[in-house]
Protein backbone atom coordinates (compact mmCIF):
# COMPACT_ATOMS: atom_id res chain seq x y z
CA UNK A 1 0.00 0.00 0.00
CA UNK A 2 1.44 3.14 -0.52
CA UNK A 3 0.52 6.34 1.66
CA UNK A 4 0.02 9.70 -0.65
CA UNK A 5 -1.70 12.20 2.30
CA UNK A 6 -0.27 14.09 5.02
CA UNK A 7 -2.63 12.49 6.74
CA UNK A 8 -1.82 9.18 6.00
CA UNK A 9 1.71 9.96 6.96
CA UNK A 10 0.36 11.12 10.42
CA UNK A 11 -1.96 8.26 11.08
CA UNK A 12 0.57 5.51 9.83
CA UNK A 13 3.75 7.40 11.53
CA UNK A 14 1.54 7.24 14.79
CA UNK A 15 0.67 3.30 14.91
CA UNK A 16 4.48 2.48 13.78
CA UNK A 17 5.31 4.91 17.19
CA UNK A 18 3.83 2.28 19.83
CA UNK A 19 6.37 -0.27 18.49
CA UNK A 20 10.09 -0.92 19.81
CA UNK A 21 11.65 -1.19 16.54
CA UNK A 22 10.57 -0.71 13.15
CA UNK A 23 12.45 -1.35 9.72
CA UNK A 24 13.08 1.46 6.70
CA UNK A 25 14.31 1.37 3.35
CA UNK A 26 14.11 3.65 0.78
CA UNK A 27 14.39 3.70 -3.10
CA UNK A 28 16.18 6.70 -4.45
CA UNK A 29 18.51 8.04 -7.89
CA UNK A 30 21.02 9.94 -7.73
CA UNK A 31 22.38 9.54 -11.56
CA UNK A 32 21.94 13.19 -12.49
CA UNK A 33 22.02 14.91 -8.82
CA UNK A 34 24.60 15.54 -6.56
CA UNK A 35 22.08 14.80 -3.32
CA UNK A 36 20.06 11.61 -4.04
CA UNK A 37 16.30 12.13 -5.01
CA UNK A 38 14.29 10.40 -2.69
CA UNK A 39 11.55 8.61 -4.45
CA UNK A 40 9.86 5.96 -1.98
CA UNK A 41 10.73 5.64 2.08
CA UNK A 42 9.00 1.94 2.96
CA UNK A 43 8.47 1.57 6.65
CA UNK A 44 6.98 -1.36 8.78
CA UNK A 45 6.38 -2.35 12.72
CA UNK A 46 7.15 -6.31 14.32
CA UNK A 47 3.89 -7.00 12.66
CA UNK A 48 4.55 -6.74 9.21
CA UNK A 49 1.99 -4.36 8.43
CA UNK A 50 4.56 -2.67 6.17
CA UNK A 51 3.71 1.30 3.92
CA UNK A 52 4.92 2.71 1.96
CA UNK A 53 5.27 6.62 1.71
CA UNK A 54 5.42 8.21 -1.43
CA UNK A 55 7.71 11.64 -1.08
CA UNK A 56 7.08 13.00 -5.02
CA UNK A 57 3.55 14.21 -4.01
CA UNK A 58 3.50 17.93 -3.87
CA UNK A 59 2.98 19.13 -0.83
CA UNK A 60 2.89 15.70 1.36
CA UNK A 61 3.96 16.60 4.33
CA UNK A 62 6.40 14.22 5.68
CA UNK A 63 7.02 16.01 9.49
CA UNK A 64 5.52 12.90 11.29
CA UNK A 65 8.04 10.27 9.23
CA UNK A 66 11.01 12.96 10.35
CA UNK A 67 9.60 12.76 13.91
CA UNK A 68 9.40 8.90 13.81
CA UNK A 69 13.06 8.78 12.60
CA UNK A 70 14.19 10.86 15.26
CA UNK A 71 12.51 9.93 18.33
CA UNK A 72 15.79 7.95 20.37
CA UNK A 73 12.76 5.69 22.02
CA UNK A 74 12.40 3.70 18.71
CA UNK A 75 15.28 1.62 17.35
CA UNK A 76 15.05 2.09 13.34
CA UNK A 77 16.51 -0.49 11.67
CA UNK A 78 18.20 -0.60 8.09
CA UNK A 79 20.21 -3.05 5.95
CA UNK A 80 23.40 -1.31 4.61
CA UNK A 81 22.46 2.03 6.31
CA UNK A 82 24.28 4.83 5.40
CA UNK A 83 22.97 5.77 2.12
CA UNK A 84 19.34 5.88 3.75
CA UNK A 85 20.81 7.98 6.98
CA UNK A 86 22.15 9.98 4.08
CA UNK A 87 19.16 11.12 2.43
CA UNK A 88 17.66 11.85 5.60
CA UNK A 89 20.42 14.09 7.33
CA UNK A 90 20.02 16.00 3.74
CA UNK A 91 16.38 16.39 4.77
CA UNK A 92 16.32 17.33 8.12
CA UNK A 93 19.88 18.30 9.28
CA UNK A 94 19.42 15.52 11.76
CA UNK A 95 21.06 11.56 12.33
CA UNK A 96 18.12 9.19 12.52
CA UNK A 97 18.80 7.57 16.20
CA UNK A 98 19.16 5.18 17.39
CA UNK A 99 20.14 2.90 14.07
CA UNK A 100 20.32 -1.06 13.60
CA UNK A 101 22.61 -2.20 10.34
CA UNK A 102 21.64 -6.02 9.66
CA UNK A 103 24.60 -5.67 7.04
CA UNK A 104 27.15 -5.06 9.77
CA UNK A 105 25.20 -6.75 12.31
CA UNK A 106 25.63 -10.02 9.49
CA UNK A 107 29.53 -9.21 9.16
CA UNK A 108 29.67 -9.54 13.12
CA UNK A 109 27.98 -12.52 12.94
CA UNK A 110 30.32 -14.67 10.22
CA UNK A 111 27.99 -14.30 7.04
CA UNK A 112 31.16 -12.60 5.49
CA UNK A 113 32.86 -9.82 4.76
CA UNK A 114 30.02 -8.16 2.38
CA UNK A 115 27.07 -10.52 2.57
CA UNK A 116 24.43 -9.07 0.04
CA UNK A 117 20.64 -8.31 1.19
CA UNK A 118 19.01 -11.07 -0.96
CA UNK A 119 21.76 -13.89 0.19
CA UNK A 120 21.23 -12.61 4.14
CA UNK A 121 17.79 -13.11 4.13
CA UNK A 122 17.33 -16.66 2.06
CA UNK A 123 19.81 -18.23 4.35
CA UNK A 124 17.63 -16.47 7.67
CA UNK A 125 14.10 -17.12 5.99
CA UNK A 126 14.66 -19.72 3.37
CA UNK A 127 13.21 -16.59 1.07
CA UNK A 128 14.39 -15.25 -1.95
CA UNK A 129 13.94 -12.28 -3.28
CA UNK A 130 13.20 -10.70 -6.94
CA UNK A 131 16.28 -7.93 -7.13
CA UNK A 132 15.19 -7.10 -10.77
CA UNK A 133 12.55 -4.31 -10.13
CA UNK A 134 15.98 -2.95 -7.83
CA UNK A 135 16.55 -1.31 -11.37
CA UNK A 136 13.80 0.48 -12.38
CA UNK A 137 13.00 4.11 -12.30
CA UNK A 138 11.35 4.56 -8.93
CA UNK A 139 10.52 8.53 -9.77
CA UNK A 140 8.41 7.15 -12.21
CA UNK A 141 4.94 7.23 -11.51
CA UNK A 142 2.66 5.50 -11.08
CA UNK A 143 4.54 2.45 -9.58
CA UNK A 144 3.57 -0.99 -10.77
CA UNK A 145 2.41 -3.36 -8.41
CA UNK A 146 5.97 -5.18 -8.84
CA UNK A 147 7.78 -2.75 -7.96
CA UNK A 148 5.08 -2.18 -4.56
CA UNK A 149 5.81 -5.43 -3.82
CA UNK A 150 9.33 -5.47 -3.99
CA UNK A 151 9.77 -2.34 -1.97
CA UNK A 152 7.21 -3.76 0.86
CA UNK A 153 9.05 -7.29 0.87
CA UNK A 154 12.44 -5.45 1.58
CA UNK A 155 11.17 -4.03 4.93
CA UNK A 156 8.97 -7.68 6.32
CA UNK A 157 11.97 -9.41 5.24
CA UNK A 158 13.96 -7.07 7.06
CA UNK A 159 12.06 -7.56 10.39
CA UNK A 160 12.78 -11.63 10.57
CA UNK A 161 16.71 -10.81 9.62
CA UNK A 162 16.51 -8.07 12.55
CA UNK A 163 15.31 -10.53 15.43
CA UNK A 164 17.29 -13.60 14.31
CA UNK A 165 20.40 -11.18 13.89
CA UNK A 166 19.51 -9.37 17.67
CA UNK A 167 19.29 -13.03 19.42
CA UNK A 168 22.38 -14.34 17.83
CA UNK A 169 24.30 -10.92 18.97
CA UNK A 170 22.80 -11.38 22.48
CA UNK A 171 23.70 -14.87 22.46
CA UNK A 172 27.52 -14.19 21.46
CA UNK A 173 27.50 -11.13 24.13
CA UNK A 174 28.93 -8.79 20.99
CA UNK A 175 26.07 -6.55 20.83
CA UNK A 176 28.57 -3.95 22.14
CA UNK A 177 30.87 -4.64 18.94
CA UNK A 178 27.91 -3.85 16.85
CA UNK A 179 27.54 -0.36 18.71
CA UNK A 180 31.45 0.25 18.20
CA UNK A 181 31.18 -0.23 14.86
CA UNK A 182 27.67 1.77 14.11
CA UNK A 183 29.94 5.12 15.91
CA UNK A 184 30.60 6.19 12.50
CA UNK A 185 26.94 6.25 11.35
CA UNK A 186 25.88 8.47 14.47
CA UNK A 187 28.52 10.77 13.68
CA UNK A 188 26.86 14.15 11.25
CA UNK A 189 29.91 14.61 9.50
CA UNK A 190 29.76 11.37 8.09
CA UNK A 191 27.21 12.61 6.02
CA UNK A 192 28.24 16.90 5.61
CA UNK A 193 30.78 16.88 2.55
CA UNK A 194 32.75 19.23 3.88
CA UNK A 195 33.98 20.87 0.09
CA UNK A 196 37.50 21.50 1.90
CA UNK A 197 37.86 17.73 2.67
CA UNK A 198 36.91 16.78 -1.45
CA UNK A 199 40.63 16.77 -2.12
CA UNK A 200 41.70 13.45 -0.74
CA UNK A 201 39.52 11.67 -2.41
CA UNK A 202 41.27 12.46 -5.95
CA UNK A 203 44.70 10.73 -6.14
CA UNK A 204 47.77 12.33 -7.53
CA UNK A 205 51.34 10.65 -7.50
CA UNK A 206 54.08 12.14 -5.54
CA UNK A 207 52.18 16.15 -5.47
CA UNK A 208 54.42 18.72 -3.68
CA UNK A 209 52.38 21.09 -1.07
CA UNK A 210 52.23 23.65 -3.47
CA UNK A 211 50.09 21.21 -5.61
CA UNK A 212 48.11 19.85 -2.69
CA UNK A 213 47.03 23.22 -1.97
CA UNK A 214 45.48 24.33 -5.54
CA UNK A 215 43.74 20.79 -5.31
CA UNK A 216 42.12 21.70 -2.33
CA UNK A 217 40.88 24.91 -3.94
CA UNK A 218 39.59 23.63 -7.17
CA UNK A 219 38.31 20.22 -5.17
CA UNK A 220 36.30 22.77 -2.93
CA UNK A 221 35.46 25.10 -5.69
CA UNK A 222 33.93 21.81 -7.77
CA UNK A 223 31.96 20.16 -4.89
CA UNK A 224 30.03 23.51 -3.92
CA UNK A 225 29.34 24.44 -7.64
CA UNK A 226 27.88 20.99 -7.74
CA UNK A 227 25.80 21.34 -4.51
CA UNK A 228 24.80 24.42 -5.83
CA UNK A 229 23.25 23.39 -9.05
CA UNK A 230 22.50 19.57 -7.48
CA UNK A 231 24.33 17.79 -10.49
CA UNK A 232 26.95 14.91 -10.25
CA UNK A 233 30.52 16.39 -9.26
CA UNK A 234 32.14 14.46 -12.87
CA UNK A 235 29.07 16.23 -14.49
CA UNK A 236 30.86 19.71 -13.26
CA UNK A 237 34.42 18.78 -13.80
CA UNK A 238 36.21 15.75 -13.78
CA UNK A 239 38.51 14.05 -11.62
CA UNK A 240 41.61 14.13 -14.11
CA UNK A 241 40.65 17.86 -15.24
CA UNK A 242 40.98 19.12 -11.55
CA UNK A 243 44.46 16.94 -11.23
CA UNK A 244 45.56 18.84 -14.46
CA UNK A 245 44.76 22.33 -12.57
CA UNK A 246 46.72 21.54 -9.50
CA UNK A 247 49.62 20.24 -11.09
CA UNK A 248 49.66 23.02 -13.85
CA UNK A 249 48.66 25.94 -11.75
CA UNK A 250 47.43 28.13 -14.80
CA UNK A 251 47.53 31.68 -14.18
CA UNK A 252 45.74 32.98 -16.96
CA UNK A 253 42.96 32.28 -19.12
CA UNK A 254 45.62 31.27 -21.66
CA UNK A 255 47.09 28.99 -19.68
CA UNK A 256 43.87 27.48 -18.59
CA UNK A 257 42.73 26.77 -22.12
CA UNK A 258 45.84 24.23 -22.12
CA UNK A 259 44.40 21.99 -19.29
CA UNK A 260 43.25 18.70 -21.32
CA UNK A 261 39.48 18.27 -21.15
CA UNK A 262 39.23 21.92 -20.30
CA UNK A 263 36.60 23.46 -22.99
CA UNK A 264 36.72 26.67 -24.26
CA UNK A 265 33.73 28.00 -23.10
CA UNK A 266 34.54 27.03 -19.51
CA UNK A 267 38.20 28.74 -19.76
CA UNK A 268 36.68 31.81 -20.90
CA UNK A 269 33.63 32.26 -19.18
CA UNK A 270 32.64 32.48 -15.36
CA UNK A 271 33.89 28.96 -14.52
CA UNK A 272 37.34 29.54 -15.93
CA UNK A 273 37.13 33.51 -13.71
CA UNK A 274 36.41 31.25 -10.43
CA UNK A 275 38.97 28.63 -10.75
CA UNK A 276 41.61 31.47 -11.47
CA UNK A 277 40.62 32.64 -8.31
CA UNK A 278 40.43 29.41 -6.39
CA UNK A 279 44.71 28.84 -7.62
CA UNK A 280 45.16 32.35 -6.57
CA UNK A 281 43.78 32.07 -3.53
CA UNK A 282 45.63 28.63 -2.96
CA UNK A 283 48.91 30.25 -3.88
CA UNK A 284 48.74 33.15 -1.83
CA UNK A 285 47.56 31.58 1.65
CA UNK A 286 50.71 30.89 4.10
CA UNK A 287 52.93 28.01 3.05
CA UNK A 288 52.89 26.28 6.30
CA UNK A 289 48.63 26.34 6.05
CA UNK A 290 49.27 24.22 2.97
CA UNK A 291 48.51 20.44 2.91
CA UNK A 292 51.15 17.88 4.28
CA UNK A 293 52.41 15.61 1.73
CA UNK A 294 51.55 12.25 3.77
CA UNK A 295 54.59 10.22 2.81
CA UNK A 296 54.04 6.05 3.73
CA UNK A 297 56.66 4.51 5.36
CA UNK A 298 58.12 1.56 3.64
CA UNK A 299 58.31 -1.27 5.07
CA UNK A 300 61.67 -2.91 5.64
CA UNK A 301 62.07 -5.65 3.59
CA UNK A 302 62.37 -8.19 6.29
CA UNK A 303 58.57 -6.80 7.76
CA UNK A 304 57.26 -8.91 4.96
CA UNK A 305 57.13 -12.33 6.82
CA UNK A 306 55.54 -10.55 9.90
CA UNK A 307 53.44 -9.09 7.80
CA UNK A 308 52.82 -12.36 6.01
CA UNK A 309 52.31 -14.13 9.40
CA UNK A 310 50.14 -11.68 10.66
CA UNK A 311 47.32 -12.15 7.83
CA UNK A 312 47.62 -15.72 8.44
CA UNK A 313 46.54 -15.25 12.26
CA UNK A 314 43.75 -12.91 10.77
CA UNK A 315 42.20 -16.00 8.69
CA UNK A 316 42.58 -17.92 12.15
CA UNK A 317 41.03 -15.23 14.05
CA UNK A 318 38.04 -14.59 11.43
CA UNK A 319 37.30 -18.23 11.59
CA UNK A 320 37.66 -18.77 14.53
CA UNK A 321 35.47 -16.18 16.47
CA UNK A 322 32.59 -16.18 13.26
CA UNK A 323 33.83 -12.68 11.92
CA UNK A 324 34.54 -11.10 8.78
CA UNK A 325 38.19 -10.51 8.17
CA UNK A 326 38.09 -7.05 6.73
CA UNK A 327 35.63 -6.20 9.72
CA UNK A 328 38.48 -6.97 12.13
CA UNK A 329 41.77 -5.54 10.53
CA UNK A 330 42.44 -3.90 7.20
CA UNK A 331 45.51 -4.06 5.16
CA UNK A 332 47.18 -0.94 6.39
CA UNK A 333 46.21 -1.98 10.21
CA UNK A 334 48.25 -4.98 9.32
CA UNK A 335 51.13 -2.76 7.73
CA UNK A 336 51.10 -0.26 10.82
CA UNK A 337 51.12 -2.99 13.21
CA UNK A 338 54.24 -4.75 11.42
CA UNK A 339 55.78 -1.15 11.60
CA UNK A 340 54.68 -0.30 15.29
CA UNK A 341 53.42 -1.85 18.57
CA UNK A 342 50.95 1.25 19.36
CA UNK A 343 49.44 1.84 16.25
CA UNK A 344 46.59 3.94 16.17
CA UNK A 345 44.67 1.84 14.02
CA UNK A 346 41.19 -0.09 14.90
CA UNK A 347 42.53 -3.61 15.12
CA UNK A 348 44.51 -2.38 18.40
CA UNK A 349 41.31 -0.66 19.67
CA UNK A 350 37.68 -2.34 21.31
CA UNK A 351 36.54 -5.82 20.13
CA UNK A 352 39.03 -6.13 17.49
CA UNK A 353 42.24 -5.70 20.47
CA UNK A 354 40.48 -8.48 22.17
CA UNK A 355 40.10 -10.42 18.92
CA UNK A 356 43.27 -10.17 17.39
CA UNK A 357 45.35 -7.16 18.34
CA UNK A 358 46.67 -9.25 21.37
CA UNK A 359 47.72 -12.36 20.04
CA UNK A 360 49.39 -9.78 16.95
CA UNK A 361 51.53 -8.24 18.98
CA UNK A 362 52.04 -11.15 20.99
CA UNK A 363 53.33 -13.32 17.70
CA UNK A 364 55.61 -9.95 17.15
CA UNK A 365 56.99 -10.46 20.75
CA UNK A 366 57.56 -14.15 19.37
CA UNK A 367 55.23 -15.36 22.81
CA UNK A 368 53.10 -16.85 20.10
CA UNK A 369 53.68 -18.99 17.41
CA UNK A 370 51.57 -20.30 14.21
CA UNK A 371 51.78 -24.12 13.15
CA UNK A 372 49.87 -27.27 12.20
CA UNK A 373 47.79 -29.25 14.33
CA UNK A 374 46.88 -31.98 12.34
CA UNK A 375 45.83 -30.75 9.16
CA UNK A 376 44.82 -27.53 10.78
CA UNK A 377 46.55 -24.54 11.03
CA UNK A 378 46.28 -22.68 14.34
CA UNK A 379 47.93 -20.44 17.66
CA UNK A 380 50.25 -22.20 19.75
CA UNK A 381 52.25 -20.49 22.78
CA UNK A 382 55.91 -20.59 22.37
CA UNK A 383 56.30 -21.55 26.09
CA UNK A 384 54.49 -25.11 25.37
CA UNK A 385 54.64 -25.68 21.39
CA UNK A 386 53.19 -29.09 21.95
CA UNK A 387 49.66 -27.71 23.21
CA UNK A 388 47.89 -26.28 20.91
CA UNK A 389 45.80 -23.07 22.03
Amino acid sequence: MIITTSQGVADFCRSLSQNSFITVDTEFLREKTYYPKLCLVQLSGPDKDARAIDPLIKGIDLSPLYDLLADTRILKVFHAARQDLEIFYNLTGKVASPVFDTQIAAMVCGYGDSVGYNNLVHDITGKGIDKSAQFMDWSHRPLTERQIDYALGDVTHLCDVYVHLAKKLEHQNRVSWVLQEEEILNNPSTYSNDPYEAWKRIKLRSPSRKTLAVLREVAAWREKAAQERDIPKSWMMRDETLADLASQAPRTVEELQKIRNMPKDHANGRIGEALLDAIRKALSAPKDEWPQVEKRKSMPPQAAATLDILKMLLKIQSSEHGVAAKLIATQDDLEAIVMDDEADVPALKGWRREVFGEDALALKAGRLAIGLSGDRITKFPVSSLQDPL
